[in-house]
């Protein structure tokens, strides 16, 4: 029996928490449509991001910086960077090195920056710490292996932004050309990380910038510090970019989306197609499909294909991680768990859900967290 794939995008019922209407189109094109309308482009668009940008200037007055911007040395964070400078935009980047980047990534953060003389804050983990809470996450049998690093950066931007008074945090993402990750795809807070480590880990949280729930509270309450998202606003061209960063920068793409990093590009390449059956390539190509970038056709052949990977990947993480091979094995197809398996602060974000619609109507968090993190499980 076929799966039942949504007349308008790709996604189909593997998808969790996924419904169709009468037209056949998915609930999270729904959900993209509602966004569009939130965050509109063209001309409305236009004029929304010069206000934001004027109000970011404001509050950066009699300071050294106007606003955080996270970096990866990905496309979209790299473009971001060159059209906020462009735009007077005092910046100052921050960076979670987790000691896992790519050369390409590395090399793409220090030549746009030092093309464009933008100072860079960065946390650096232990190696040997960041290792073992991999290790942890995998002998949890959860598939948010990237949880870490996701709240290592948010917490990394809050730092930046705290110690130098920046009212202001810039995000490169875009759900015109990234789609919505749905819920049960992956989980991530700071009290997750905790319980895991403390179960299964050999090493404390000494040099990980955790991202425990006061600190979010205080940065957000007493900080005020906005989270916003001008690509929102932008007639974003991925492509377009790619060309534009290599041209001016001597910028590189690493290969695929989430791939300039290596234990990134493991969890998206090998880790979750082969232990969890989930493919993330889908919600780009989704995203694609649904504004005419590219053929529903194109984006089915092309799911087809296997994901991206560098050859010697999985022997270097498996060697970098102090794993055997049949330890690895082991770890791969052991009893599945999820984060509901273990304490996190999803109980508390669902009872604070009208307080988060608050901080999500002043910017203070992504809509996305709102939607997706204060709704019951």
């Amino acid at each position: 029996m076929s799966k039942l794939i949504c007349s308008r995008c790709i996604y189909d019922e593997s998808v969790p928490n996924i419904a169709y209407d009468e037209e056949g189109v998915c609930s999270y094109c729904r959900q993209i449509d509602a966004l569009e309308k939130e965050y509109p482009t063209g001309e409305e668009g236009e004029a929304r991001l010069r206000r934001m940008i004027d109000e970011i200037k404001v509050a950066g007055r009699g300071k050294k910086y106007d606003a955080i911007i996270g970096v990866s040395g990905g496309c979209d964070s790299s473009y971001l960077v060159h059209r906020m400078h462009e735009q007077g935009v005092r910046l100052l980047a921050a960076h979670f090195d987790n000691t896992w980047n790519s050369t390409i990534a590395t090399e793409n953060i220090h030549n746009i920056l030092d093309k464009l003389n933008i100072d860079l804050f960065t946390i650096v983990v232990d190696n040997k710490e960041y290792d073992d809470i991999y290790r942890s996450f995998f002998k949890a049998g959860v598939k948010d292996l990237e949880t870490p690093t996701d709240i290592g950066l948010a917490t990394t931007l809050y730092k930046a932004a705290e110690k130098f008074g920046v009212k202001y945090m810039i995000e490169g993402h875009s759900f015109r050309t990234e789609g919505i990750a749905p819920l049960g795809w992956i989980y991530m807070d700071g009290k997750y990380i905790e319980s895991v480590q403390k179960q299964f880990g050999t090493y404390p949280l000494k040099t990980f910038p955790n991202l425990w729930m006061k600190d979010f509270l205080r940065w957000m309450v007493l900080g005020r510090i906005k989270k916003i998202r001008p690509l929102y606003y932008m007639d974003y061209n991925k492509e377009a970019a790619k060309t534009l960063l290599a041209d001016k920068y001597n910028w590189r793409w690493y290969g695929g989306h989430h791939l300039e990093n290596r234990f990134t590009a493991f969890y998206h390449s090998y880790f979750l197609p082969r232990r969890w059956n989930i493919d993330f390539r889908i919600a780009g190509y989704a995203a694609y499909c649904r504004n005419g970038w590219m053929s529903r056709q194109d984006g089915l052949r092309l799911m087809q294909e296997s994901p991206y990977m560098e050859s010697d990947l999985l022997e270097y993480v498996i060697k970098r991680l102090g794993l055997k091979n049949e330890e690895f094995e082991s770890l791969m197809t052991m009893p599945k768990k999820t984060y509901c398996d273990y304490k996190t602060y999803k109980h508390t974000f669902e009872s604070m859900r009208p307080f988060f619609w608050l901080m999500y109507k002043m910017d203070l968090v992504p809509k996305s967290f709102y939607m997706k993190y204060t709704a019951k499980s």
